[in-house]
């Protein structure tokens, strides 16, 4: 879309954690499909499980403070300056949930709501900085919001973060295609990827995505929402282990140009995405 971005910081998605009603059962189903351990998180930073893969933060498990809260993924933006973000989210026609607030010694967090109603996170770094490692099995590997507003949205992140939004409904001269999408639809004609502003459309840019909830694939129901993929050795053998310990597979596992992928929902109800880019097929 090219939107100006008027000084925004470029970010980039620097955590995932997952609300839960069980955080010990969290700790059974992801420790087993993704070989994580876990230790408990700094009491001054709240009650969070921190998720380790080979001794690296990866993620967290966090419990549900209210039974209305929904039990979901959520991803975090970086910025240099919560409140600036915070200012920015509010003048785009986002609203901002909770926050900014300071966490400890550890960074500043605020969640927030993008045009569509989809939630997400900002972090203000200090101490932690964020994921210890990514883009190897075990750890995170994209995200992706889905959205009914792609033309609000796209705007949105471009204007608040900095990004620029790839419409692979267009596809640019290079032929550069997306990552792999729920809906099956990566380089599809409703999915685009952001990359800072300014840099090409190429898999080393690319920092997230933005796919369209059309009817046929999503009950009118279904709210706005962010899908967090974690990359994984074997996408067949990880959707065997998700069935093993509660889990249901909610997109079977399929091919793409990025790797094979499936979309996966936890034994307490929170979606998820596994894709093994090993798998990678051409077209």
């Amino acid at each position: 879309m090219g939107a100006a971005t008027d000084g925004a910081p470029r970010t980039t998605p620097c955590w995932a954690d997952v609300t839960l009603p069980d955080v010990e059962a969290g700790k059974r189903f992801y420790g087993g499909l993704f070989g994580w351990t876990f230790e408990n998180g700094d009491p001054e930073a709240g009650p969070y499980a921190r998720a380790l893969h080979e001794g690296a933060e990866v993620a967290a498990l966090a419990p549900k403070p209210d039974g209305r809260m929904p039990t979901a993924w959520c991803v975090y933006f970086s910025s240099p300056d919560a409140e600036a973000t915070a200012e920015r989210i509010r003048a785009e026609g986002g609203q901002v949930v909770t926050g900014p607030a300071q966490v400890g010694g550890y960074g500043t967090l605020l969640l927030a709501a993008d045009p569509g109603g989809a939630v997400f996170g900002v972090w203000q770094a200090a101490a932690h900085r964020g994921f210890g490692k990514r883009g190897t099995p075990g750890a995170y590997g994209w995200a992706e919001v889905y959205t009914r507003e792609p033309v609000a949205v796209d705007a949105f992140y471009e204007r608040v973060f900095g990004l620029t939004a790839h419409d692979l409904g267009k596809p640019d001269e290079a032929g550069e295609q997306g990552e792999p999408t729920e809906s099956g639809q990566g380089g599809g004609f409703d999915y685009a990827v952001w990359t800072p502003a300014g840099e090409p459309l190429a898999p080393e840019n690319a920092v997230g995505g933005r796919a369209v909830m059309d009817e046929a694939s999503f009950p009118a129901a279904m709210p706005a929402h962010f899908l967090v993929y974690f990359v994984v050795a074997d996408c067949d053998e990880a959707c065997r282990a998700a069935r093993r310990l509660g889990g249901r597979i909610r997109r079977e596992a399929r091919d793409s140009a990025y790797g094979r992928f499936a979309v996966l929902t936890d034994d307490q109800g929170a979606d998820f995405a596994v894709v093994d880019p090993a798998r990678a097929v051409e077209g």
